[in-house]
């Protein structure tokens, strides 16, 4: 069994593993392969899976596979909207329900918050904020939450703005190294009661040119969060994934420590994602 963690306020037993939207999921045409990724995190234990309309034809993948493997309410289902708008948010709800063949998602976040404007926007008159909460009052979303790799400053003025229930963020090892979000969002997550869940665990692969994927991984699990999403491209990656997750024990300060230095000659290739100064 995987080990899993209360995620925040949404009280869901979350796996310290979920399946990320990116890897084999980011992909058009590939449902063959989608599918032997989708089948082997079911099979593995996982409960918790990402996706948003962003990354290609995940939805659909999931959509076409996931139920032939798992019962609904067994799983977890995260989806996203990048549109700030009511009525761009609503549409984009509908049809990720219809690609994703479900009636409800567990939980849908504001996607990829970078700026200012952002967060003016979704809190407009008609901002999308309006939109899931209508969505909540349908029945059509169980949670709201908020996703962010660009500017921690962003998401931490999300979360005084709003009471939400999640937080997507990047906890990487090279995180400390520039511009934060372990040590500045989480904490104001947490005094919210929101449910972490971590993102970019090894940069899309650049912080394996320093470290392990053990120690990778490892660091992540061993900061204040409930679980690590991490898009995976084939189905012994996903077990791979596993098979470190079931294994997990949390790491000392020495360790941490290590592992951030090993990350220090890398830290502008973890770190890409961020906002330049």
């Amino acid at each position: 069994m995987l080990p899993t963690r209360i995620l925040g306020k949404t009280k869901h037993k979350a796996t310290i593993f979920g399946l990320g939207g990116e890897g084999i999921l980011r992909t058009t045409g590939c449902f063959k392969e989608a599918e032997a990724v989708i089948k082997k995190a079911v099979e593995v234990g996982v409960n918790y899976f990402d996706t948003a309309p962003a990354y290609q034809q995940s939805r659909d993948y999931l959509g076409a596979h996931l139920w032939k493997f798992a019962k609904r309410e067994q799983v977890f289902l995260a989806s996203k909207t990048h549109d700030r708008s009511y009525e761009g948010t609503m549409l984009l709800l509908e049809d990720s329900l219809k690609r994703l063949n479900t009636s409800y998602l567990d939980l849908l976040q504001l996607h990829d918050l970078r700026t200012k404007e952002d967060i003016n926007e979704i809190f407009s008159s008609n901002g999308a904020i309006h939109a899931l909460e209508d969505a909540k009052k349908q029945g059509k979303i169980r949670f709201v939450g908020i996703t962010g790799h660009h500017d921690p400053k962003i998401l931490i003025e999300a979360i005084k703005r709003y009471s939400f229930d999640t937080v997507l963020l990047c906890v990487n090892a090279g995180d400390c190294h520039y511009m934060p979000f372990i040590s500045s969002v989480i904490p104001e997550a947490r005094k919210k009661g929101m449910g972490v869940i971590a993102m970019k665990v090894t940069a899309q692969g650049n912080a394996l040119v320093s470290i392990t994927i053990k120690e990778a991984f490892y660091y992540t699990l061993s900061q204040d969060v409930d679980l690590a999403i991490i898009g995976c491209k084939t189905s012994q990656e996903v077990q791979e994934n596993s098979n470190l997750a079931k294994n997990f024990s949390q790491l000392g300060k020495e360790d941490l420590k290590r592992i951030e230095n090993k990350t220090r000659s890398s830290a502008t290739e973890t770190n890409f994602f961020k906002k330049s100064y």
